[in-house]
């Protein structure tokens, strides 16, 4: 403000006066946006692993170090007094081939042993060597003669038998390619040159690729299976993740229960999306995390992901003031939370479970309920404290309903291996690509969970598909 201005407002200039005052509205206005632009900017760069869904992998250079476990003192390694585990020796039955070794000198006076003394002064000492044969593929070649017909004249050709694959490769070597594929995550190339080096198999990046799109197709009938296993289910763990196709954004979507998966890839992170998958009738109880498309669901039916809001309570601890005592309140609310969980995994006390816990939920609707008043105190976790008391029953469900955990770090694992497959295939190129990988990741995920060897069931699966038999189920 120059002099001759600020005399003329004390002389009465009241179009000065006006002017000024609504420029200074104006200026402090525009202080308000830039203070909350840096607000945001400083809070999108203090994001780690700790306090948003970033994976540790994006974690800037400043963050922080994780916490590590504390030391014990100890060296590494089998302490004094650890008893020793060893490799169990296979049964006689088991084993392909025995050789049998003598001494040839007594090392005590170097008596050389003769045929007639070789017998045992005691129980041998077993050593036994797991070796690989020399592998390769075995070709048979099927021959469908022709034969003309006596009474008409006509040429007949014979037909493949049943059982025998239409293509060039069997069930075995497809399902292992898909193994190599899906579970190990090989790429092409890398997959023919396994081919070649470990079975002696000459097989194109073209024909690795024609196995796997062809075993997508066989697992048609048990996805379709799956998929409405998993929605009669009692309780789900369902989250979504990105995904590529053909350079697009697309969403891979996954639900998983304690003994089966099912991963379906579509176009967004929507509502609708989520109903697809889960079904409109679905009346089991959902774990997953505060995004809004499972809002759908009655909050009765749903379980909130504890461990989303420990880093939702520690990105609040990193603020000021009010803010930073809302934020640490909640870290020890939810330490002690899981701690009651962890003493109920081992001693499976529910009705103890819910003695620990209604202290803790009186103590956190307190807190939210005082930071959900607006004041410029909370203006930071306002937000947050209201969204927590409209989905207050989502919290609990867990002490509750059986099978239904605080966390959804089981769906999370689920998708671990997806992500890693998404990173490097970069995703899909097409939509019969999309069906291939989600029912391929579904059977693979499955497998696990049951402890089932995934190359055994897409053999049965392949060899059922080729003969026209009913395609095992996977759960």
């Amino acid at each position: 403000m120059e002099r001759a201005e600020a005399e003329a407002i004390l002389d009465g200039d009241r179009e000065t006066a006006v002017a000024l005052l609504v420029q200074i509205g104006e200026l402090v206005e525009a202080n308000r946006r830039l203070e909350a632009r840096v607000a945001e900017l400083e809070q999108r760069l203090n994001r780690t692993s700790r306090n948003s869904s970033l994976p540790p992998s994006q974690d800037p250079p400043s963050a922080p170090p994780r916490s590590a476990a504390r030391a014990s003192g100890r060296r590494r390694g089998a302490q004094p007094g650890h008893e020793g585990r060893n490799r169990p020796l296979l049964p006689l039955e088991r084993v392909g081939e025995v050789v049998d070794h003598w001494p040839e000198r007594c090392q005590a006076c170097a008596h050389v042993f003769g045929e007639d003394e070789r017998v045992d002064a005691a129980a041998p000492q077993r050593h036994q060597v797991a070796e690989l044969p020399a592998i390769s593929v075995q070709v048979s070649e099927h021959r469908l003669h022709r034969a003309r017909c006596p009474e008409c004249g006509r040429e007949a050709r014979a037909e493949l038998p049943v059982g025998v694959a239409r293509a060039a490769f069997g069930p075995r070597l497809q399902a292992a390619v898909a193994t190599l594929a899906v579970r190990n995550r090989v790429s092409r190339r890398d997959a023919v040159e396994l081919m070649r080096e470990l079975f002696g198999a000459a097989l194109a990046t073209g024909s690795i690729d024609a196995i796997v799109q062809r075993t997508g197709e066989a697992l048609a009938e048990p996805h379709a299976r799956l998929a409405d296993h998993i929605r009669s289910a009692s309780a789900v763990n369902i989250d979504e993740t990105g995904w590529r196709t053909a350079g697009g954004r697309r969403t891979l979507w996954g639900v998983l229960t304690p003994r089966a998966a099912l991963f379906r890839i579509a176009a967004d992170r929507h509502q609708r999306e989520a109903k697809a998958l889960l079904g409109d009738d679905f009346a089991g109880v959902a774990c997953s995390d505060r995004w809004w498309a499972y809002d759908y669901l009655d909050p009765e039916r749903r379980q909130l992901c504890w461990a989303h809001l420990v880093r939702d309570f520690t990105a609040h601890s990193e603020g000021l003031a009010a803010q930073k005592q809302f934020g640490q309140d909640g870290l020890a609310i939810a330490g002690r939370l899981f701690q009651a969980w962890e003493e109920y995994r081992q001693d499976g006390d529910r009705d103890r479970l819910r003695e620990r816990i209604i202290p803790l939920k009186a103590e956190l609707r307190a807190l939210l309920e005082q930071a959900a008043r607006k004041s410029t105190k909370t203006k930071y976790h306002r937000l947050f404290a209201n969204n927590l008391l409209k989905r207050w029953p989502a919290l609990w469900t867990f002490t509750v309903v059986d099978d239904v955990e605080p966390t959804n770090n089981h769906a999370e694992r689920g998708l671990r291996g997806a992500v890693i497959y998404r990173k490097l295939s970069l995703g899909s190129q097409s939509e019969h690509g999309e069906r291939t990988i989600e029912r391929l990741l579904s059977a693979s995920v499955t497998c696990r969970l049951q402890q089932r060897s995934l190359y055994t069931y897409l053999t049965n699966a392949l060899t059922a598909n080729i003969r026209g038999d009913p395609i095992p189920a996977l759960a």
